[in-house]
């Protein structure tokens, strides 16, 4: 869930800030890109999820995971690429240690897709990021800096990793965060991915220039990596234009290399200079055979595509009537989402809108509330949406109060009991709802208490809170907040200048 803004100033009023992302993220099958080990590796000891083939060994030969092929084709139409029929892969020479044969396995000049967009909001405005293709290729290894050396766990060295290039057309680090985010919910939704960058399982790469406003040539770019969240991504190329604005200033020149996000300094650090396409020497894979994607698949694929956030957030407006907030937080978080709508579907309430509204509340409120108080995830969560439901109807039906409702919540999180079982095992009765039978009570309250009763009426309008909150308790919560509050007004009157 985000609540950050959607709105910016420029950095500069004298330069433009021009930013591409490179976005990686593995996808989630059940075994490797070229051979059949396990991807589910993240609690395991290292080096145990490795064969010949993973671990570079000459004489192996990979095959193709075709369920990555289908989940990049899927996230590729998402983002309203074309799929051209004949693709291939490269090798890509790669002279560090955590690719042990050498090479990477990717995609080049032939890659699985091409020329797409993805429109984020900002300013109050659509805008549509050109997304220059979506590739196929394998992870590396994974590397540990322990002092002088360096361990690596191959575990991690060839998961299906998806890399979706963007066009330089962000002119802000907010429009950078805001095209991850909203990439970051596609991927989600289509289920190829778990979004989770602080794990690494989606990782950001970003280009960065600066250039005269006005000037149409772009300016020498930066490379900025370990950016592990949304806000590192924001925070690190903030960082990085004011950096190359104030040498542009100074008369010095920015040199095209590769630098680091250091998340505790808050700043970006040299790595290395920039390789170049002529450094990887790509050449077509001399063990994989081109790949050919009919239309007819690509049709296929396309109508198993599942409901994508822009739909969802126009279909609960329409269905639900929700405000755009809770449209928003409800879509952003897709689990939370799937939850509202089973506790709107399990919900007697003839009032469909009424219903939701209703859920929402239930749901944004006590059902987080629980869940964060209890470091539980949505996917996690005792509390069935049929029990939501239940508390709902309870409430519609003027069963239990309010007050109530919230304590039965917390013991259905707890138990896993359904609030009807609960409100019976517990002997509670039935809220006080007729006016006359309240009266007593109300009349009672004001009786024992003369100096609030005269605190509200020379203007302390919020005294009138201690007095509800006497009829509670001598009425044990049974007594309905709106009609105590109602009938103590009624016999009151009006105070004098209210404060």
């Amino acid at each position: 869930m985000t609540t950050t803004a959607t709105t910016h100033t420029p950095i500069d009023t004298d330069f433009e800030v021009v930013i591409g992302l490179e976005v990686h993220s593995q996808l989630l099958t059940k075994s490797k890109m070229f051979c059949p080990c396990p991807t589910g590796y993240a609690n395991e000891a290292p080096n145990t999820h490795v064969c010949p083939i993973c671990m570079g060994m000459p004489g192996v030969l990979p095959v193709i995971n075709d369920e990555a092929v289908k989940y990049t084709i899927m996230t590729a139409l998402a983002l309203n690429c074309s799929i051209p029929e004949y693709s291939k892969f490269d090798r890509k020479s790669y002279p560090y240690p955590d690719l042990m044969k050498g090479y990477q396995i990717s995609q080049y000049d032939m890659p699985l897709s091409r020329n797409g967009y993805l429109t984020i909001q900002v300013d109050g405005q659509s805008k549509n990021i050109g997304v220059t293709r979506v590739h196929l290729e394998e992870d590396t290894a994974k590397s540990s800096h322990l002092g002088g050396y360096t361990l690596i766990d191959v575990n991690r060295a060839g998961t299906p990793l998806m890399e979706i290039v963007s066009e330089p057309d962000m002119r802000s680090p907010l429009e950078a965060r805001l095209y991850m985010q909203k990439l970051r919910e596609i991927l989600v939704y289509l289920g190829v991915s778990s979004g989770r960058m602080e794990e690494g399982s989606l990782r950001c790469d970003a280009n960065i220039s600066v250039r005269p406003r006005g000037e149409q040539k772009l300016g020498t770019k930066t490379e900025v990596k370990n950016m592990n969240s949304f806000r590192a991504v924001e925070r690190a190329l903030e960082y990085e234009a004011r950096r190359q604005i104030a040498i542009l200033k100074e008369g010095g020149i920015i040199v095209q290399e590769t630098r680091g996000w250091d998340e505790s300094r808050g700043v970006t650090v040299a790595q290395r200079t920039k390789e170049q396409a002529n450094d990887y020497r790509y050449f077509p894979e001399p063990d994989l055979p081109p790949l050919v994607i009919s239309p007819a698949r690509v049709e296929e694929i396309r109508s198993s595509l599942p409901e994508l956030p822009d739909a969802r957030r126009a279909r609960f407006a329409e269905q639900y009537g929700l405000s755009e907030q809770d449209i928003n937080v409800m879509t952003e978080d897709k689990p939370l989402g799937d939850y509202f709508e089973k506790v709107v579907a399990a919900s007697q309430i003839k009032d469909y809108k009424a219903r939701a509204k209703l859920a929402c509340n239930w749901v944004l409120s006590e059902v987080v509330r629980l869940l964060k108080a209890n470091a539980v995830s949505i996917e996690e969560n005792p509390l069935a949406p049929a029990a939501v439901a239940n508390l709902i109807d309870l409430l519609d039906k003027q069963r239990i109060t309010g007050k109530q409702a919230k304590e039965i919540i917390d013991e259905a999180f707890a138990s896993g009991e359904m609030p009807e079982k609960i409100v019976e095992k517990k002997g509670i009765k039935p809220p006080i709802t007729d006016m006359a039978a309240l009266e007593p009570y109300v009349q009672e309250v004001i009786a024992k208490n003369q100096k609030i009763v005269g605190d509200y009426l020379k203007g302390k309008t919020n005294a009138i809170q201690a007095l509800m909150g006497q009829v509670m308790k001598l009425t044990r919560g049974q007594a309905r907040a709106d009609m105590v509050l109602s009938l103590l007004k009624q016999k009151l009157g009006e105070p004098q200048n209210p404060q």
